[in-house]
């Protein structure tokens, strides 16, 4: 859409080449000063991404020179033409125009700015980060910041979970695995992936932990391992290609943040990991290991076995079972009881008032959990959520501040219910004439 929309534009705009000039405050950055100005510097920077077709940067240009302005000599105000160099955008991974970020202590993790697009809000947002900068300094969290010229055989513990490969390790460690593996593909002298090195290491360690070694993060010396580099026809550094069994590797075109890097990580392992397993909270043990396991547990009560038979029962899996699968990237615990099986449960939740089915999305580290007030279905369900996974959704605390106790039960075997059997009543000794002559 960018795109098109600067193919439509450029005839209104042909005659601007740059929506900033020598005489602006806002200093021009480009690939080739970018490194030494940014990423070297001791200053706190802000950058501006941005394209001088897009009418959002047309706007916000006099409001971030009028902050540049303001901020001279305190801190560091840039803008990158992104459409012309799309190489520097595309390292921060830079989608829609304009972008800013702000380069603080450690310049190879830039934040996002997400605030006004006002030179007040701009210039509040630089000394708030000021701030935070010159405090870590102050405690000493912080050296001042990173040069970004770190070598690979530098601050080894950082990239201990970096899987270094080679021309000889590459086909036994990769081709015909069954995990997923994601291989930067490198040269020493590469400024680029001086760059990218902490946010890879970071991401190898995030992403182990997280998908319990299922995906793994490598790096390949391209200059010394050239079979590898010819096989795979590397051109340029960094290259990152997705490895996966049975599947001719593809390019990583995503940006090269380490939560870009993990993000795309996770879709590869839930793309390829099993549904979560829906589990029946038969004790208090399945309960608390598969809440405190996961950022939230779902947990259904379903009606009596009575009210609804095998049929009905299994149909309310099915239906759990499916949002299981459709939201399995974000490794959520999925549970399930019978209703009055755990009473007090139920009441903790608010549960039991609306009847049932009913659903409760809870975070055990919070005590905080949200209830489903649509229908119990797949479009209900998927509606509730999707509020959720997007920190939408009205919550309330749990019951009593804490789970409470669960009652040991036996798991369903499957059939139908049956009714309890009650003792048979022999009448043939009571004389009925009598007894209703008596009560009369």
């Amino acid at each position: 859409l960018l795109f098109v929309v600067g193919t439509v534009s450029c005839t209104l705009f042909l005659a601007v080449n740059s929506l900033y000039s020598a005489s602006d405050d806002v200093i021009e950055l480009t690939p080739t000063n970018f490194n030494k100005e940014v990423i070297q510097s001791e200053s706190l920077w802000l950058v501006e991404f941005y394209a001088p077709w897009c009418g959002h940067c047309q706007r916000l240009t006099p409001e971030w020179k009028k902050a540049a302005t303001a901020l001279k000599g305190v801190v560091k105000v840039g803008a990158v033409d992104a459409d012309k160099h799309q190489s520097l955008g595309g390292q921060y991974g830079v989608r829609g125009f304009p972008t800013i970020k702000i380069f603080g202590a450690n310049k190879n993790k830039a934040e996002d700015y997400q605030g006004g697009r006002t030179s007040d809000a701009i210039v509040d947002a630089a000394l708030s980060a000021l701030r935070s900068l010159v405090k870590e300094r102050l405690s000493g969290r912080s050296g001042g910041y990173s040069s970004g010229k770190q070598s690979r055989e530098s601050g080894g513990g950082d990239k201990k979970d970096v899987i270094e490969l080679t021309d000889d390790s590459f086909d036994k460690n990769v081709i015909n695995s069954d995990d997923v593996w994601m291989v930067e593909f490198y040269a020493p002298w590469c400024g680029h992936c001086k760059n990218l090195e902490p946010e890879w290491a970071a991401a190898a360690t995030e992403v182990k932990e997280q998908t319990k070694g299922k995906v793994k993060l490598a790096a390949v010396d391209a200059t010394v391992n050239q079979m590898l580099a010819s096989r795979y026809g590397i051109r340029g550094f960094p290259t990152i290609k997705i490895f996966q069994k049975g599947e001719d590797p593809v390019d990583y075109d995503g940006g090269r943040t380490r939560s870009d890097i993990i993000a795309r990580a996770l879709d590869l392992f839930s793309d390829n990991a099993p549904p979560p397993e829906l589990l029946e909270i038969i004790s208090e043990d399945v309960l608390k290991s598969t809440c405190d396991a996961h950022q939230l547990c779902i947990i259904s009560v379903l009606p009596h076995i009575l009210d609804t038979g095998a049929s009905g029962r299994n149909s309310y899996l099915d239906v759990m079972l499916k949002m299981a699968e459709k939201y399995k990237k974000k490794m959520w615990g999925w549970l399930w009881t019978e209703a009055g099986a755990q009473s007090d449960l139920e009441s903790s939740l608010g549960i039991g008032g609306f009847g049932y089915p009913a659903m409760a999305a809870v975070n055990a580290r919070k005590m905080k959990f949200a209830l489903l007030k649509g229908s119990f279905s797949e479009q209900g369900i998927n509606e509730f959520l999707r509020e959720l996974s997007v920190g939408r959704g009205s919550t309330a605390p749990v019951g009593g501040g804490a789970f409470p106790k669960i009652h040991s039960v036996e798991p369903w075997d499957g059939k139908d219910g049956e009714l309890p059997v009650e003792d048979d009543i022999d009448l043939s000794d009571v004389d009925l004439d009598d007894w209703d002559k008596d009560e009369l």
